[in-house]
């Protein structure tokens, strides 16, 4: 008993641990879990309640909240099925074709809006109205491929892209704290889109097709369009406002949380709003929030304890890290970053590795912005589903199911370690990177 008494890891590490085989294999539902650490973090007191509940004050769980108003709003509007009527009579014709559209939209319009959460929260009535329309009906493998499309291209790809990403904004943050490098957004870009934007795509596409296979039916008429309603239209203007917020934050400093929570405001507003509060309850999926909330909850938590340092600290010990094998090294950094995934997901992973780098340069030899570099494909390639919770808000949305999700991320881990990781070993150097 003394034990546990006197060594200060080892309570709020078994909690952590006990979290997250709960969330690996789906024992109990999601946001019971989270619901089960939070109440036994809190009695056991391993860290204050503003870090263990720090999720409900998180960026990304507003963003969760404000994407399920939304997303109501735009199906119950039509909009949803107007802009799918408007894609489906091209994009339907075969499934390779429509998965692909779908992936790289979600790819594309990373490029001009900074949110993930807000991405999936437009992207996922519109897909879903497409696959309507083209006979997939929700609850089929082929539409779970489809939802899952839209969370893993949003993510995974997303984070080639220095500002569309929230683990890439740690990132930097982290560097340039620490070490006063400042990350330039064509260089960054370069660096990371030829293996892990372009191929990694190719592969996500192909991998879905395959794991969910679907046989979509294109709509065979095409009727005229109707008028957009009164409701449309001030929807489609409140989201054109919405997404040019998004889009011009560095002017205005606005986060898109808090963006995103207006406008889900506004939504709500009797009279002027466009869903009634039974349609609220019914629609906004709040378990999921919790979910969010418990994920983000157990990465300060982790942080916070310390629990995250000592194990990054204790990988550094054991990686076979060698200025003489530079292989070996960049596997071993990218090994790093995928275990340090397990204990801090995704956006937690990038405050600490980045902090270690300058010790990973030193033991590689490589230099430190190369060092820096290299946890981007660790990071953006979840092996759990609960490690990105982008991907957990998209299966949440889509009702996708916990073995599917996981099905998905082991399957494309494999391929990325296998044969896109010594592509981008390749490129690194083609560059003069390593």
């Amino acid at each position: 008993m003394s034990l546990w008494l006197t060594h200060p890891l080892l309570l709020p590490g078994l909690i952590v641990f006990i979290t997250i085989v709960l969330w690996a294999t789906s024992l109990l539902p999601e946001f019971i879990t989270a619901l089960l650490f939070f109440a036994v973090a809190m009695i056991a007191k391993i860290a204050p309640p503003e870090i263990i509940f720090g999720g409900f004050a998180s960026s990304a769980f507003w963003l969760v909240f404000s994407g399920f108003v939304l997303g109501v709003a735009i199906r119950k509007t039509g909009l949803a099925d107007r802009a799918a009527r408007a894609v489906s009579a091209r994009l339907t014709d075969s499934w390779l074709l429509m998965v692909g559209s779908v992936v790289l939209l979600s790819y594309a319009l990373a490029f001009v809006m900074p949110s993930n959460m807000g991405r999936i929260a437009l992207l996922m009535p519109v897909v879903a109205a497409m696959a309507h329309r083209a006979g997939i009906a929700e609850g089929t493998r082929p539409w779970y491929g489809l939802a899952l499309a839209v969370g893993f291209g949003t993510f995974q790809l997303s984070a080639t892209i220095l500002p569309a990403n929230v683990p890439n904004l740690v990132m930097s943050g982290a560097a340039e704290g620490s070490y006063g490098i400042h990350l330039n957004y064509l260089p960054y870009l370069l660096l990371h889109t030829p293996v892990l934007g372009l191929l990694k795509g190719a592969i996500l596409v192909g991998l879905i097709c395959w794991l969910f296979p679907g046989k979509p039916v294109p709509p065979r008429e095409h009727p005229a369009a109707e008028p957009m309603s009164r409701a449309e239209i001030r929807l489609s203007w409140m989201l054109a406002v919405v997404l040019g917020l998004w889009v011009t934050e560095n002017l205005h400093g606005i986060g898109p949380a808090w963006v995103g929570l207006a406008a889900a405001v506004v939504t709500l507003l009797p009279r002027v709003g466009f869903i009634t509060s039974d349609e609220f309850a019914s629609g906004v999926n709040m378990r999921t929030c919790i979910y969010v909330a418990g994920i983000l909850g157990l990465a300060t938590t982790v942080t916070h304890t310390g629990i995250g340092r000592t194990v990054g600290e204790a990988l550094l010990a054991v990686m076979p890290l060698d200025a003489a094998n530079p292989f070996t090294s960049f596997v071993a950094l990218t090994g790093i970053t995928s275990a340090l995934n397990f204990i801090m997901t995704a956006n937690g992973v990038p405050a600490l590795y980045t902090t270690l780098a300058d010790s990973f340069s030193q033991a590689t030899g490589f230099p430190l912005l190369s060092t820096i570099m290299i946890q981007v494909l660790g990071y953006s390639t979840p092996l759990l589903p609960y490690q990105a919770s982008p991907i957990v808000v998209a299966m949440g949305l889509g009702g996708v199911p916990a073995k599917a999700g996981l099905k998905l991320c082991l399957a494309l881990a494999l391929v990325t370690f296998v044969v896109l990781l010594p592509l981008d070993y390749g490129w690194y150097r083609l560059l003069g990177q390593l």
